[in-house]
């Protein structure tokens, strides 16, 4: 099947892009010395997870223990769930999963998440390790103040069958840097902030066998990795998008799209396509080297951009692409930001030239919990 004839919305994943994405990613990592752990939150699906780990990738990260149970439904090994895990339920299904010979770890950044997981892991005999968050600049969760670092770590020493494994970190703040030579210096400040705390464990009498990092707009632009840091953790740079694209200062490296059906041109200038807030999302990112005009880029018309949408419509206010099109035809949108719109469908289609080549799961969509 041509992916043309498809029925729309749809999404497309280009494969040869997929694969280059993929394979210059662990080409980077490997210079540097360091594994890659690709956080699968942004595409979901399993069978992108495996080829990342045929090209080289140490394991996978996922964002919640409903992704990490279908990544191990699928014969995924080792993963990282890369959160703070909170609840009897959610430690229960972990070490479930640890019971199945799965390398599960994930993560904490208060006092009562490692007691808790002792209480529960305890009665089932699992040892599981878990990575403490250090807070590097975005302003989300993971450790800010040394003390309570260093009171993390104590509690470990009480609790047998929670195994401290590292630390982790995410310089999320680099999507707003306000050009290269700032991302530099995020990551850079992120990277040393995040050593400091491997230090502190290591003076404590508690080394980190693991200092994970990540996010996508440094790796992508090259930021130079210190020394000490162990793994990458990128999670938008197999499929990239708009926004990932203007950090690297092109849309070249766009692997997916959704593909549209013009459905409506009620005005001279109004144009309707048949994919809305449902299959597009409606994030914009507004500043930084992130920024992104509209709400998706036609791939076909460069320069032209979603305005609006509603529920299942796209609307574009543009005269050149207007009389360009007419109704029937199909389009292809780079979305603003790719992770939100992969978890609206059920599946992806894996797409050679202008040939499907394969229909892929989206196995973990929805797994929220």
């Amino acid at each position: 099947m041509r992916y043309f004839e498809l029925d729309t919305p749809s999404l497309l994943i280009d494969r040869e892009l997929l694969l280059k994405n993929l394979a210059d990613m662990q080409h980077y990592a490997d210079e540097n010395k360091v594994r890659l752990r690709p956080h699968t939150k942004t595409h979901k699906m399993p069978e992108i997870a495996k080829l990342q780990e045929e090209q080289g990738a140490c394991g996978i990260a996922v964002a919640k223990v409903g992704e990490a149970e279908v990544m191990a439904q699928w014969g995924l090994k080792d993963i990282f769930i890369a959160n703070e895990i909170v609840g009897i339920k959610k430690l229960e299904r972990i070490a479930s999963l640890a019971e199945k010979g799965v390398r599960i770890s994930f993560g904490i950044d208060s006092l009562c998440q490692v007691t808790e997981a002792e209480k529960v892991f305890s009665s089932r005999q699992v040892t599981i390790p878990a990575l403490i968050e250090i807070e590097v600049g975005e302003n989300r969760s993971g450790i800010i103040r040394e003390e309570d670092f260093i009171r993390l770590l104590d509690a470990f020493k009480d609790c047998p069958h929670v195994l401290f494994a590292g630390i982790f970190s995410h310089d999320g703040n680099s999507y707003h840097a306000k050009d290269i030579a700032s991302l530099h210096e995020i990551a850079e400040n992120a990277q040393k902030r995040t050593l400091r705390f491997a230090n502190l464990a290591r003076a404590h009498g508690m080394p980190c066998a693991v200092v994970s990092y990540g996010s996508t707009p440094t790796f992508m632009n090259h930021v130079k990795i210190l020394e000490g840091i162990t793994e990458l953790r990128p999670g938008t740079y197999a499929l990239m998008d708009t926004s990932q694209g203007h950090a690297i200062q092109t849309l070249d490296r766009c692997a997916a799209t959704v593909l549209a059906t013009v459905i409506s041109r009620p005005t001279d200038t109004r144009t309707i396509l048949d994919v809305g807030a449902k299959g597009l999302t409606m994030q914009e990112r507004k500043t930084g080297i992130c920024a992104a005009s509209g709400k998706g880029t036609i791939l076909e018309y460069p320069g032209t951009h979603i305005d609006s949408v509603f529920d299942e419509h796209a609307i574009l206010y543009d005269r050149d692409f207007h009389d360009q099109v007419t109704i029937s035809d199909k389009v292809r949108i780079i979305p603003v930001h790719i992770c939100p719109v992969c978890n609206l469908y059920d599946s992806a289609y894996l797409v050679s030239g202008n040939d499907v080549v394969q229909e892929l799961a989206i196995a973990c969509r929805g797994k929220l919990q």
